[in-house]
Parts: structure tokens; C-alpha cells; sequence
């Protein structure tokens, strides 16, 4: 399984996703290719904000070795599943797929049916880091448990 994590810029949520989702796959013995995506250009080759990184440090979570990039036509292509982290980079990412791409795309958050809200929201001005690490957590986990249930079965 391949999975492309997508946000605006690529220096907030996605590389968190990114990170937190590699590690507790890894932890939960899955084998999967994991990758993070923003819809606009602004940070390429960027490591992820400051405040992210350490955040997600005082976990854990290693993001030193991500780079912002962003979301290529190929990449509809070569993810199995590519998850937005709201309405508007999901709404982005259907107008950006080529026709016939095989890629699914939902919103990340469709993985935590516990959690009330659908949307990660941006941090970057709001310093919301915290926050936003514990939706990629409840999130992550309830897509760690989709995958194993959907390997169980094929």
C-alpha cells in the first residue's frame, strides 16, 4: 500500500501525518510506502515548520529527514490512497487528478469516526500543533486498523 498524506503548503500537517503514520506503521508491522504533498508551491524543498517538528518530537516522531513538495499529476498514479486534511485540498486534488487515476482520495480524518471534526486544521497561525498531533494520531491508528482488517480479508 502506497499513501500520499496532502495539505496546502507541505510544512505542517501533512509532514506530521507523514511522520506520525510511518512510525506507528512501522511499529504495527505493516509494510507500506508513505509520503506527504501540498497542493501549492510555496515551500519546496522546505523542511517541515519549526513548531511541527519539535511537537511532534516530544513524542517521538522523527520529521528531520522531510522536504515539502508538490502534488504531481504522477502521483495520482503511484499512491493507492491519497489523503487530504480538509475539504479544500480534497476539493483541490479532484480538480488536479488526471482522468482515469487510481488513486482514492478522502479526507484523512474519515479514519477517526470518533472524532467530531472531519477537517485537520492549518496550524500555522494558530500554533494549534498539539491539537493537530492528536487528530493524526486517532486518525493514523483508525487507518492502521483499516488496513489490517482489509489485509485479513484479501
Amino acid at each position: 500500500m502506497r499513501i500520499l498524506f496532502v495539505c496546502l503548503g507541505n510544512i505542517c500537517r501533512s509532514p506530521t501525518a507523514h511522520g506520525v503514520f510511518r512510525q506507528m506503521a512501522a511499529d504495527a508491522g505493516l509494510d507500506v510506502v508513505v509520503d506527504g504533498a501540498g497542493t501549492g508551491a510555496w515551500h519546496i524543498g522546505n523542511p517541515p515548520d519549526r513548531r511541527a517538528t519539535l511537537m511532534a518530537a516530544t513524542r517521538g516522531y522523527d520529521l528531520s529527514d522531510l522536504r515539502a513538495r508538490q502534488v504531481s499529476a504522477r502521483d495520482f498514479t503511484d499512491f493507492d490512497l491519497i489523503l487530504a486534511m480538509d475539504n479544500n485540498n480534497l476539493q483541490d486534488l479532484r480538480q488536479m487528478a488526471p482522468t482515469g487515476a487510481g488513486a482514492k482520495l478522502k479526507l484523512f480524518m474519515d479514519y477517526a469516526p470518533n472524532n467530531p471534526h472531519r477537517e485537520v486544521p492549518d496550524p500555522y497561525y494558530n500554533d494549534g500543533f498539539d491539537v493537530v498531533l492528536d487528530m493524526i494520531e486517532q486518525a493514523s491508528a483508525g487507518l492502521i486498523i483499516e488496513i489490517k482488517s482489509s489485509n485479513s480479508t484479501s
